[in-house]
C-alpha cells in the first residue's frame, strides 16, 4: 500500500505525492527518515516571489508605513498595489499571490507531517536519533502555522494523525486562544527534546522553540475580538513571554548592526532562527532564493530590475535624532529630513538634522553608499542614485538595503533581470528575543527593567557608523541611550519606536501594529499625510475589523464545501 504525503486544504495539495513514490515496505527507515526531515527543512525555504513565505516585505512592509510598493507604476505587479491601497475586498479576484502563499506553507506542513508519520513508526531501537527529529518536525510544522495565522489568521491546523478524510473535514473555525495553543504544542514539543545546540547549522534548537514560545505567547497575550480588536492583555501570557525569552541563552548581539544583513555572517551570533541558502554547493543549481529578486536598484547595470520595497518617507523621518541623540516619538514626521535632490542629484539632509545610523543599514539614499562601498572593482560607482530609483514621480527616490548584497558578493546570481542570493533569511535574531522581554516588562508596569533592554539595542546602534563611514558617508549620526523611563507610556512609546527602527523593512512593522490593536489609527494618519506626497495613495484607506488579516482564499473555501469560515469583511 503507498503511503501519500497528508495534505492540507485544496485538490492540489490532496493529490500530492513525493517525488518517487515510497512503499510502507522500504521507507520506514533511518536512512530514509534522515532524507524526509531534510526534504522538510528544504520546504520552509521553498520561496518564490509570487508566493513568499521568508521574507515578508510585501505582507509586513508594504502593506505598513514602511514602505511603498515600488516597480514600474501601479499597474507593475499590481496585486501588491491592491494590498498597499488595502484592496482586498473580494478574495481571489486578481489576486494569486496570497492563495500562492497558503498552498506554500501548507506544502511545507505536508512533508513534515509526512516525514513524521514515517519516523513515527521506526522502532527507538533502530533510529537514535528519533526523539530529536520529531522535535524538529514539530518545530517546522509549528514555524509555518504560526506564519499562516498572522497571514489570515483563522487557518486549518493539521497534524501526521490526519487520514485525508479527516483533513478534509478540518476546520479553520477554532478561536484564537485554541490555535494559539495548538501552535505552542509543538513548540513545547520542540522545547523539551531539542539540544540545546545542533551540530549542524540550520536545525532547529532548544533556543529557537525557546524564542518561538516568546514571540507566539507575545501574540497570544493580545487577545482580539471576533473583528480583531485588542479587548484585554493577558497578563499570565506577558510572564510566559519573559520565562521563554530568558531561556534564549548563548547568543549575544552582532557588534555591527550591518552584520546581520551580509552574506558572510550568516548563523552567527545573533541569529536565532533561520532559513538557510546556499550557493555553489556542490548541487546542480545551487539554493538561492528569488522572494526578493524584485527589489534590487533599477536604473543601474549593477543590479538591473526590478526597483520594488522602496523606503516610505515616513521610515525614513524615523531615523531623525532630537539634540540628546534619542528619537522623535511624536513629531519625528512634521518635516522631511532629506528635503531635496540637489544638482549632482543627490538628496540633501536638512541643516542641522542628525539621525540614527541604522538608515544608512536599512535605506537606500541619493548621494550615500550603497552596501557600504564607493565603488566596485571593474563596474563602476555604488553611491545610490536619483537615477536608480525607477519612478522617482509615483514612488520617490529612496531604496531598500538590508535585502540587498553588493554584486561582488560570491552569495550572487542574477537570473534574467532577477536577483537572488544565498544569504539567509532570519526568522528570529536576539534583538527580536531582547525586545519581546522588554515589551512584556512595559506592559506588566515593569518598564524600570526594559530600560537597559532597549538601551542594549541603542548602544549596538551607536557602535554600528564604521561600515557607512569607512565608504564615504557623512557623519551626521547623533544617537544615545535613554536616561531613563518616567513613565509606562513614554516606556511604551520608546519600545514600538525602537522595533521600527531595528527592523524597518525586514517585514515586521504591520504584524507589530496589528498585534498592538493599532494599524487602523496609525496607518491612515500615514496614509492622511504621505497622500500629499505621494498621491497615488489618495484612495487608501485601511478598514478596521478587515484589514488586520488577508482573507481565506476563495477556492478553499469552495473546495470545503463551505467548511471553511472566511474573515470578517469579505
Amino acid at each position: 500500500m503507498s503511503i501519500f504525503l497528508l495534505a492540507s486544504c485544496s485538490s492540489e495539495f490532496l493529490d500530492y505525492e513525493p517525488t518517487g513514490v515510497l512503499s510502507s515496505v522500504n521507507v520506514a527507515t533511518a536512512e530514509n527518515a534522515e532524507s524526509l526531515v531534510t526534504a522538510a527543512y528544504a520546504a520552509i525555504g521553498n520561496d518564490e516571489m509570487v508566493g513568499p513565505i521568508t521574507h515578508q516585505w510585501v505582507y509586513g512592509s508594504v502593506r505598513s508605513d514602511d514602505a511603498y510598493k515600488g516597480g514600474g507604476g501601479r499597474g507593475d505587479v499590481d496585486v501588491i498595489d491592491r494590498y498597499e491601497q488595502y484592496n482586498t475586498t473580494i478574495p481571489d479576484y486578481g489576486d494569486w499571490m496570497t492563495p500562492k502563499t497558503w498552498t506554500n506553507h501548507y506544502k511545507a506542513i505536508s512533508r513534515a507531517n509526512f516525514a513524521l508519520s514515517v519516523i513515527n513508526s521506526i522502532p527507538d531501537a533502530d533510529y537514535p536519533e528519533k526523539k530529536v527529529r520529531q522535535a524538529e518536525l514539530r518545530f517546522l510544522r509549528a514555524h509555518s502555522h504560526f506564519m499562516l495565522k498572522l497571514l489570515f489568521n483563522k487557518v486549518p491546523y493539521i497534524t501526521e494523525d490526519l487520514t485525508q478524510e479527516q483533513i478534509l473535514k478540518t476546520s479553520n473555525d477554532l478561536t484564537s486562544d485554541e490555535l494559539w495553543n495548538k501552535i505552542a504544542g509543538d513548540f513545547l514539543f520542540a522545547l523539551d527534546n531539542l539540544p540545546k545546540t545542533q551540530s549542524q547549522v540550520g536545525r532547529a534548537s532548544k533556543n529557537a522553540a525557546a524564542a518561538y514560545l516568546a514571540k507566539l505567547r507575545l501574540y497570544q497575550a493580545y487577545e482580539q475580538n471576533d473583528t480583531h480588536q485588542v479587548v484585554n492583555i493577558n497578563q499570565s501570557r506577558l510572564l510566559e513571554v519573559i520565562k521563554y525569552a530568558d531561556q534564549v541563552t548563548g547568543k549575544q548581539l552582532e557588534t555591527d548592526f550591518g552584520y546581520n544583513f551580509l552574506d558572510g555572517h550568516d548563523n552567527g551570533p545573533e541569529s536565532v532562527w533561520a532559513v538557510q541558502f546556499s550557493i555553489n554547493d556542490g548541487t546542480n543549481t545551487g539554493r538561492v532564493s528569488f522572494v526578493t529578486g524584485l527589489n534590487s536598484p533599477h536604473g543601474t547595470p549593477l543590479y538591473g530590475c526590478c526597483g520594488f520595497h522602496l523606503a516610505s518617507q515616513n521610515m525614513v523621518n524615523a531615523f531623525r535624532t532630537d539634540a540628546n541623540g534619542l528619537p522623535l516619538l511624536d513629531t519625528f514626521n512634521v518635516v522631511d529630513i532629506f528635503s531635496r535632490i540637489n544638482g549632482n542629484g543627490d538628496a540633501t539632509l536638512s541643516a542641522g538634522v542628525t539621525i540614527d545610523p541604522r538608515i544608512d543599514h536599512t535605506v537606500g539614499i541619493p548621494g550615500r553608499p550603497f552596501k557600504y562601498k564607493n565603488t566596485l572593482k571593474n563596474t563602476g560607482d555604488m553611491v545610490y542614485k536619483f537615477s536608480w530609483a525607477r519612478d522617482p514621480g509615483v514612488y520617490g527616490y529612496f531604496g531598500n538595503m538590508k535585502e540587498q548584497q553588493s554584486p561582488d558578493c560570491s552569495c550572487y546570481v542574477k537570473n534574467g533581470p532577477f536577483i537572488g542570493t544565498s544569504k539567509n533569511v532570519d526568522f528570529i535574531r536576539l534583538a527580536d528575543v531582547k525586545l519581546f522581554k522588554a515589551e512584556a516588562l512595559i506592559q506588566l508596569n515593569r518598564y524600570t527593567e526594559a530600560l537597559p533592554i532597549i538601551n542594549d539595542i541603542r548602544t549596538r546602534a551607536a557602535a554600528s557608523k564604521t561600515m557607512p563611514l569607512a565608504a564615504g558617508a557623512s557623519n551626521v549620526y547623533k544617537i544615545s541611550t535613554y536616561p531613563s523611563f518616567p513613565s509606562k507610556d513614554y516606556a511604551w512609546k520608546a519600545l514600538m519606536f525602537e522595533r521600527r527602527l531595528e527592523f524597518g523593512m525586514e517585514g515586521a512593522r504591520f504584524f507589530d501594529l496589528v498585534r498592538w490593536g493599532i494599524a487602523e489609527p496609525v496607518l491612515n494618519a500615514y496614509l492622511n499625510k504621505e497622500r500629499i506626497k505621494r498621491d497615488y495613495l489618495s484612495n487608501a484607506k485601511f478598514t478596521a475589523g478587515r484589514d488586520e488579516y488577508y482573507p481565506i482564499p476563495q477556492r478553499e473555501i469552495d473546495f470545503t464545501g463551505g467548511l471553511y469560515k472566511q474573515n470578517p469583511g469579505y
